[in-house]
């Protein structure tokens, strides 16, 4: 759909590592962290060992990966695209690429007054 607003997005590091962990542990699925511990990490989980719940909005997928933000979460970050990314690091204790030596990392940019449009806000 060529006026559709992608939502979440990833670079190539991050589809790199998504593909390696689906290789090891089969389907993979996001969810953004809001947690004190963690800041606002990516968490990648086994798909399903994370219970998506009513107040979970989807805002895509990343690499085949389904990609969940808490809607309260979701209510400030609306305005924004995710871009989820890797740098070297100890990701959430939780997260699969935890061991790896590396961690998901959010980056964001406001969308533009077309997007917005487009998306009703």
């Amino acid at each position: 759909m060529p006026n559709e607003v992608i939502k979440v997005l990833a670079t190539a590091a991050a589809l790199e590592l998504i593909a390696f962990l689906q290789s090891k542990y089969g389907p993979v699925m996001f969810h953004q962290s809001g947690g004190c511990c963690d800041g606002s990490s990516p968490m990648c989980y086994p798909l399903g060992d994370f219970i998506v719940g009513d107040s979970d909005v989807l805002l895509g997928e990343i690499g085949g990966a389904p990609f969940y933000m808490s809607q309260a979460q979701y209510d400030y970050w609306k305005f924004t695209q995710l871009i989820i990314d890797v740098v070297p690091g100890r990701g959430g204790m939780f997260s699969l690429e935890g061991p790896e030596g590396k961690r998901f990392l959010t980056r964001s940019r406001v969308f533009t007054e077309e997007e917005l449009k487009a998306l009703g806000l």
